[in-house]
């Protein structure tokens, strides 16, 4: 500590002499000098005894070396008071703080690194959905997002041979301008772009097919359709969030990453939670529709394309129609108005039972042929127009051409190789250990094993042949016999006498391993015997 304060006061002066603009500022130096913050991650880790300490030492310097300590805590506040006593915990200055939920942190990352144009790469809605589950069931870490986004990069890159055009705008003509004619035939075998060739007319599907020029003039335009295509599919998707997040029972989501992995993986207006949300906005008051409007106009604002220019510029009519709105109903129901009257009129006088169903039949009716308000009419029409927005520019990615060339699909890899399961490569690699080393000498047909496996290979394999419980001489005989079969010597050699020194520590130390794996443990039952934990091997 004595160190840390002579380094502290050194490194203070260097900052307070760069700037000496006034004589007054200089008494306020101690106080302003910036303190030495230590964060103590998990809290829950450390030591009572060794945090106690370090507290009792840390204040003895308090006078020279400032000091603030940041506990991070995972469970709750009072976790302090029950690792420090009240003597230590009486030196501290307790300020309590909470950072912002990892549901938050993910909703930035997803909004920076998915939802966006700045960068071409995109994840389909399967991959998505695993890199969000990893999240909400495993370890709610937003770092391990971006780490899990950054290896579906790394295998889109990996796996796919026209992954170079999956590149900024600006950078794609020159790309495309530098194509080889193998590339041009890898493009033409990409199902997208023959779905393309199917609906052109026969002379440019010859072009298409034969002509690289052509196809390359060709591809320029789709990868330009393609940017523009997202920057309409992201501010219209956002607008869509806008309307339904605030819903009951959200029925596309709360989150906007909900309503995406939908839109992604079919067309959104054909599930039955798009017709339910719809239903429920047509319920909504002017106020809150009017809020709404507001903040589409925002979005669509801030997405600068042309094609959007005419969408906002209806919602900013549509806002004005709803300040110049007067709430009334239209005059045109003053007679339904005057005969739903009498017929309330009509319930207060005594009348048998059927006479009082068939009153209200016809208040029925007459509800029914009431003419809507202004305001309903209108708000049906902004409905009616976002629903139009929806169906042409929400339509799904896979029916895009060239979308291979951007979206990373092969959810099974991220899966694999994100959610391992060491059992299962454990026991492949013991019961199939070519599967790894590919050596030729390991490969075996039928699930048996060669004589040349590694030795924890063997011995695995012959207790999968065995029951609860195994015995160790058994089980080292036929050790032995396999061994020496590998190793080109007699095994009737070794039936009657004892086995080699060298096989022998072998075999201790390949059950040693496999125990230490998990498979085998010993047991009081019998001295010379083990019992076997895993059932069910590859």
């Amino acid at each position: 500590m004595a160190s840390l304060c002579r380094w502290y006061n050194t490194v203070a002066k260097k900052s307070t002499s760069k700037s000496p603009r006034k004589k007054r500022k200089s008494l306020l130096q101690h106080e302003v000098a910036p303190p030495i913050v230590i964060i103590f991650k998990d809290l829950e880790s450390f030591l009572p005894k060794v945090l106690q300490d370090f507290i009792i030492i840390a204040s003895n310097y308090i006078q020279r070396l400032p000091l603030v300590l940041v506990f991070g805590i995972a469970t709750s506040p009072i976790i302090i008071h029950r690792m420090l006593t009240h003597s230590v915990s009486s030196l501290l200055c307790i300020e309590l703080f909470q950072s912002l939920p990892c549901i938050d942190h993910l909703a930035a990352v997803i909004d920076k690194l998915v939802l966006t144009t700045k960068f071409p790469f995109k994840l389909s809605g399967k991959v998505l959905q695993v890199l969000i589950n990893i999240f909400l069931y495993h370890d709610f870490s937003a770092k391990n997002f971006v780490k899990g986004f950054q290896l579906s990069l790394l295998e889109h890159y990996y796996t796919q041979p026209l992954s170079f055009l999956c590149c900024a705008l600006n950078e794609t003509n020159a790309r495309v301008h530098h194509l080889s004619h193998d590339d041009c035939e890898l493009i033409r075998q990409l199902p997208s772009l023959m779905g393309y060739v199917d609906h052109q007319d026969s002379e440019k599907q010859v072009e298409l097919l034969t002509n690289d020029q052509y196809l390359k003039t060709i591809v320029q335009t789709l990868l330009t359709d393609l940017h523009v295509y997202h920057k309409n599919y992201f501010a219209v998707l956002k607008c869509l969030h806008i309307f339904t997040s605030s819903l009951p029972k959200y029925p596309l989501g709360k989150q906007i990453r909900e309503l995406y992995i939908t839109c992604l993986e079919s067309n959104v207006w054909e599930i039955k939670e798009y017709s339910s949300a719809f239903q429920l906005l047509g319920m909504m008051a002017k106020d809150e529709l009017v809020r709404l409007l507001q903040k589409c106009v925002e979005v669509l604002q801030s997405s600068e394309h042309k094609s959007l220019a005419q969408a906002t510029q209806t919602l900013e009519d549509f806002l004005a129609k709803f300040q110049k709105l007067d709430d009334a109903p239209v005059e045109d129901v003053e007679d339904g108005e005057e005969n739903i009257t009498e017929s309330q009129r009509s319930l207060q006088k005594k009348t048998d039972l059927y006479q009082l169903q068939k009153t209200l039949m016809e208040m029925k009716v007459l509800k029914r042929r009431k003419k809507p308000s202004r305001f309903e009419c209108l708000r049906m029409d902004v409905l009616q127009f976002m629903d139009q927005l929806a169906r042409q520019y929400l339509v799904s990615p896979d029916t895009q051409p060239l979308h291979e060339l951007v979206y990373f699909k092969d959810a099974s890899t991220l899966r694999r190789h994100l959610n391992a399961a060491p059992r299962a490569a454990l026991q492949m690699a013991l019961s199939n250990p070519y599967y790894y080393l590919k050596n030729e000498a390991l490969k075996s047909e039928g699930g048996t094993i060669t004589y040349a496996a590694p030795d924890i290979c063997i011995i695995y394999k012959l207790h999968l042949e065995c029951g609860r419980l195994i015995n160790l001489y058994d089980w080292l005989q036929a050790f032995a016999t396999v061994v020496c079969a590998a190793e080109g010597k007699d095994p009737d050699e070794i039936n009657n006498g004892q086995v080699e020194g060298v096989i022998h520590a072998r075999f201790i130390r390949a059950v040693s391993e496999l125990e230490f794996l998990g498979f085998i443990k010993s047991t009081k039952r019998k001295t010379d015997h083990v019992a076997r934990l895993t059932w069910g091997g590859f």
